[in-house]
């Protein structure tokens, strides 16, 4: 997993009022990754409790792994000028059926301005998200790749295996992070309540939420499980103190659907998101996001998605 921490706190969906306090329970657990986006309107209240920390002496900025996503060139030219758009009102260019309206720019093209974020200090590193097998053996065969992508974020949890495309990654040097893990609940399906879930749960005494993330730390994916809860946050975190034995890993690999519980609004022929506009980040590493093709079962490149739909996804910024 190199330089990303295996777990971090998810963000999206984090209500302002509740998530610096989050972040500040956090930190003192012991998080150490933090996945933002601009489009989940609280990046300032979680910066807020970052400095809070940072301040007391808890941790220093360089201890910290950030991400955090940011709207792409062709978005503000839409959207007119980034630094008065007011939060609350549409943060994504839509039709009149509600899907996103897409740019028609390459993301490789998307994917260079990228790297010149990294070559000018802005990011210590990029990645991608939502990118399936072949968008992502694109990018990597691109003859004058300078910045080879340090992960690829996507929906993973036992109903959404994506055993193959994690293979395939790995295979490649690119890490797995995985959002929803927990899965939370869709068209009347809630995760947890498993049953199989449950008897794992009940075998090691520990919740369904830490046997999920347990499971992919043992599968060598990184995740980003959300909560504001504080008894929650910790114990999402407490998960390095056993391990699932391969055949109960097996039986939660065996409960795949291909069941995806995201639902963003994509158009049809979602093109590509227009490069990054060269601004000064406060995040870490820097992800170029893709809609999840392999749900649409549909060949075009794309970049973006819902909360991320239309965006360029930062990872930890200088």
């Amino acid at each position: 997993m190199g330089k990303i921490p295996a777990l971090g706190l998810g963000t999206w969906k984090a209500a302002p009022g509740e998530v610096t306090e989050a972040v500040k329970v956090a930190i003192d657990v012991g998080y150490r990754h933090f996945d933002c986006a601009y489009f989940y309107h609280n990046e300032s209240e979680v910066g807020a409790g970052i400095q809070h920390k940072i301040k007391e002496g808890v941790v220093k900025r360089e201890d910290l792994f950030i991400v955090s996503k940011s709207p792409h060139q062709g978005w503000l030219k839409r959207m007119a000028s980034f630094l008065v758009f007011k939060p609350g009102e549409k943060d994504l260019p839509l039709d009149h059926n509600g899907m996103a309206i897409p740019s028609e720019t390459d993301y490789l093209q998307t994917w260079e301005a990228m790297e010149d974020l990294v070559f000018t200090g802005l990011v210590k590193y990029i990645g991608v998200s939502n990118f399936n097998h072949e968008q992502l053996d694109r990018l990597l065969n691109k003859p004058d790749l300078r910045v080879k992508p340090i992960t690829n974020q996507i929906e993973c949890h036992p109903y959404l295996t994506q055993q193959n495309l994690i293979k395939f990654c790995q295979s490649r040097d690119v890490s797995v992070t995985a959002y929803r893990p927990l899965g939370g609940s869709c068209a009347g399906v809630d995760l947890m309540d498993d049953p199989v879930i449950q008897a794992v749960a009940q075998k090691y005494n520990k919740s369904p939420a830490q046997i999920l993330i347990r499971f992919q730390v043992q599968r060598g994916v990184i995740v980003i499980p959300k909560s504001v809860n504080p008894g929650r946050i910790q114990e999402n975190i407490q998960v390095f103190d056993f391990e699932l034995a391969e055949q109960d890993v097996s039986d939660l690999l065996c409960l795949d659907k291909d069941f995806r519980m995201a639902r963003f609004p994509i158009p049809e022929k979602l093109a590509c998101v227009a490069p990054l506009p060269l601004q000064k980040m406060l995040a870490s590493t820097l992800l170029l996001q893709g809609t999840p093709l392999d749900w649409q079962r549909r060949p075009w490149p794309v970049m973006g998605v819902a909360h991320s739909d239309l965006e360029g996804c930062l990872c930890e910024a200088a």
